[in-house]
C-alpha cells in the first residue's frame, strides 16, 4: 500500500484481484454486516437497550465505530479491516434494534424493499457518472453537517422533529451511494479495498434505511 487512506489509494503492492472476485468480496461483506445486524435484532432486547445511560450508550457507540473507521480505512490488511468493520456493524446494530422495534415486520420488509432498490439505482448511477458524484461530494458533506446541527438543535432545545430533515438525509446518502460505488471502483481492485469499499457502503446504506423506515412509518 502506498497511501494510507483507501479512497486515496491509486497504486498498490497488494494483489489485484478480477472485477469478479472484487465485487463478490464486496457484497459478502455487506452481506455479513447486514447478518450481524439481523442476528442483533433477533437475539438483543431492545428494552434493555434503551434502560442503558443515554450518555454512556452514545459515548460507546460513536467510540466504537470511530475506532472501526480508524481501523479500516489507515489499514491495507483485510483481515484488520474486517475486524475494524464489525466494530462498526455492531454498534449500528444496536440503533437499528431499537428503531425497527417500534415498527411492525411488515413496514420494515418494505422499507428494506425499497432501501434496496434505490441502493441498486444509485449504484447504477455511480458507476456511469463517478465525475458528477466526485464534483458533488463536498456539498453533500456540508449538507449533511448542517442537516446534523440543525437536527440536534431541534431535538434538545424546541422538543421537536421536522419530518423534512429525514427527507434531506434520505437525498443526501442516497448521493453518498452513487459516490462511494463510483470511487469504490476507481482504486486498486485488491481484498483489502474490497472491504473498506463495501464497509463505506455499508454505513450509507444503513442510515438511508433508517430514514426511510421513518418516512414510510410516518405516512403510515
Amino acid at each position: 500500500m502506498i497511501e494510507s487512506n483507501v479512497f486515496q489509494r491509486t497504486t498498490t503492492t497488494d494483489k489485484i484481484i478480477s472485477d469478479a472476485q472484487y465485487n463478490l468480496a464486496m457484497g459478502a461483506v455487506l452481506g455479513w454486516g447486514f447478518f450481524v445486524n439481523w442476528i442483533i435484532v433477533q437475539t438483543v432486547d431492545p428494552e434493555y437497550l434503551r434502560s442503558i445511560n443515554s450518555l454512556l450508550f452514545v459515548v460507546l457507540y460513536f467510540a466504537s465505530a470511530m475506532y472501526g473507521i480508524h481501523l479500516f480505512t489507515k489499514s491495507d490488511d483485510p483481515v484488520k479491516s474486517f475486524i475494524g468493520y464489525n466494530f462498526v456493524v455492531v454498534p449500528f446494530g444496536l440503533i437499528v434494534n431499537m428503531v425497527v422495534s417500534q415498527y411492525s415486520t411488515e413496514l420494515v420488509l418494505e422499507a428494506i424493499q425499497v432501501t434496496g432498490g434505490v441502493t441498486i439505482i444509485m449504484m447504477i448511477l455511480g458507476a456511469a457518472y463517478p465525475a458528477f458524484f466526485q464534483k458533488i461530494s463536498g456539498a453533500l458533506t456540508g449538507a449533511l453537517i448542517a442537516v446534523i446541527i440543525v437536527e440536534m438543535v431541534q431535538i434538545f432545545i424546541f422538543g421537536m422533529h421536522s419530518s423534512w430533515l429525514d427527507w434531506a438525509v434520505a437525498a443526501i446518502f442516497c448521493g453518498y451511494i452513487g459516490y462511494d460505488w463510483g470511487r469504490a471502483n476507481q482504486i486498486p481492485k485488491t481484498l483489502d479495498n474490497a472491504v473498506d469499499s463495501a464497509a463505506a457502503l455499508y454505513m450509507d446504506i444503513i442510515n438511508l434505511f433508517l430514514r426511510v423506515l421513518r418516512i414510510m412509518g410516518r405516512r403510515r
